[in-house]
């Protein structure tokens, strides 16, 4: 008999995403059975490892992200629901692999799997989400929806390695941390947007309009989140000011500030950052440099932009309340920063 873990109640939701809640509501309380069901397993720690990630928190925007665009597309039938909790999983498998390659001790204001389990039980279990995530697709038997899918795994496995090259290197050029984060992060939101398009089969132009959304509105998403770490609250972070800068994290706020410091200031950066050898004060340091530099000023500017490309390419689509929804996720991602 397998084991269930119940999942908790969700969190208020933030304000902004109301109006996209709101739509999805329904089928969002479908892809939470369907969790239930596919995190199920006689292997006890499995569904234990993976409602204490599901449990900590997350807005599920990625899945909802999918809801949104099925619905934008018109679609009428029920895969996308199967297609959305498909995206989940990969979202929590990778957030699994992430906490042990980053080594990561807290995720949401919580402790990271690999603390309570190991390291080993934790891939493992990631492991396990990603194949019960293409079981989902499979089910769902549309060949567009699942290529697009596998296609996103493989980029955001392949951005993983490639942070992993660029881990503590000061070098590292606005350019290839871009490249980084569009493998790592913005893959999933623009296949979770395509596969709206896809799954309702749709024409060329509008999966690669919805494509577009997703990965502008997830390279704003993480650049918002980089200049967080060195500006945010940590009660609204779900995480502690400076987690990325006590790792060793190559961000977009660091890089900035390598480029536009001193030599002092670059030693600072490879001390701290390369070294690993960080003292009491540096962080309040780091932080007065990207300051003095306006380098998370800068990191949201360019959120900024890219969360104007993702408004432009809902263009194509007819006004009406999915689309006004899907707009407003772009504020709300922008909006974390305020």
């Amino acid at each position: 008999m397998g084991v269930v873990v119940p999942l908790d109640e969700a969190r208020e939701p933030a304000q902004s995403l109301a109006p996209l809640l709101k739509i999805v509501d329904s089928d969002m309380q479908a892809i939470n059975r369907i969790i239930l069901d596919k995190a199920v397993s006689d292997v006890e720690l499995i569904p234990e490892l993976t409602h204490h990630l599901v449990n900590s928190g997350g807005k599920r925007l990625r899945p909802m992200l999918a809801i949104a665009a099925s619905k934008l597309c018109g679609y009428q039938g029920t895969g996308h629901v199967r297609t959305a909790s498909a995206i989940e999983f990969m979202h929590t498998a990778t957030l699994l692999h992430d906490d042990v390659v980053d080594e990561s001790d807290t995720r949401r204001g919580r402790k990271t799997a690999r603390l309570i389990w190991g390291n080993q039980a934790t891939v493992l279990v990631g492991d396990f989400l990603l194949g019960q995530a293409f079981r989902m697709l499979v089910d769902v038997g549309s060949l567009p929806v699942l290529r697009i899918l596998s296609n996103a795994a493989a980029t955001i496995a392949e951005g993983e390695v490639m942070q992993l090259a660029a881990a503590k290197n000061t070098s590292t050029t606005e350019d290839a941390y871009l490249s980084i984060i569009d493998a790592k992060t913005a893959a999933l939101f623009a296949a979770a947007a395509e596969v709206g398009a896809a799954i309702a089969c749709r024409p060329a132009d509008e999966e690669a309009a919805l494509r577009s959304y997703g990965r502008n509105l997830g390279l704003a998403f993480q650049l918002v989140d980089d200049a967080l770490d060195y500006s945010g609250d940590s009660a609204r972070l779900g995480k502690s000011v400076g987690d990325d800068f006590r790792e060793g994290k190559i961000t977009l706020p660091v890089i900035l500030s390598f480029r536009r410091g001193n030599d002092r200031d670059r030693a600072f950066w490879n001390r701290t950052i390369v070294e690993g050898n960080i003292e009491d004060g540096d962080l309040e340091h780091a932080i007065a440099l990207m300051k003095k530099h306006k380098t998370t000023e800068a990191t949201l500017d360019r959120a900024r932009s890219y969360g104007s490309i993702a408004r432009d390419a809902l263009a194509i689509f007819p006004e009406g309340d999915v689309k006004s929804a899907m707009q407003d996720v772009i504020d709300f991602c922008i909006s974390r920063a305020h």
